[in-house]
């Protein structure tokens, strides 16, 4: 019988992989922590914020790291306006806990400890979610919200343009 190999159907030829690739940084990566939760205020004026640090070498972030603090509602706010402005389903955030916030309870309700750090959980799941999708990462909310130290939320809805 001959040989009827030809071209099109031969197994291609891979390269070895080297100590240096196997190490090197990936060639595209986007990383979002929720980390150091902070408490602040007294009474009903207390609430938590939670600082997001993000790295990436993706060429649609201009700024490669930053770090800022955000509270739940600033986290709300940035899931409100994917929903209103984007094409993707965006997923749910971690609850309110709105029975963890009712008087005469025998915790510190939502700031208790634990709760918080589900709820940090919980937010860093959802930004990463969020972020790793292709059609939010070009999307001006999403860069305010991981990069300025203040949202402006007067801000002009829409995409981010690569110069």
């Amino acid at each position: 019988m001959a040989d009827m190999t030809n071209d099109s159907t031969r197994r291609l030829v891979s390269k070895k992989q080297t100590l240096d690739d196997a190490y090197a940084a990936p060639a595209n990566f986007l990383e979002i922590d929720v980390v150091n939760p902070i408490t602040h205020g007294v009474g009903n004026k207390r609430y938590t914020d939670y600082e997001v640090r993000m790295r990436t070498n993706l060429p649609v972030f201009k700024v490669k790291e930053s770090s800022v603090r955000r509270r739940y509602s600033d986290f709300e706010w940035l899931r409100n306006e994917l929903e209103r402005d984007s094409k993707i389903v965006v997923p749910p955030l971690p609850g309110k806990a709105l029975k963890r916030q009712l008087p005469f309870r025998g915790d510190d309700g939502i700031y208790e400890e634990e709760f918080i750090e589900d709820r940090r959980k919980g937010l860093e799941v959802f930004i990463n979610k969020v972020a790793g999708h292709p059609l939010t990462q070009n999307e001006k909310c999403l860069h305010m919200f991981l990069k300025e130290i203040q949202i402006d939320q007067h801000y002009t809805p829409g995409k981010i343009t690569q110069i």
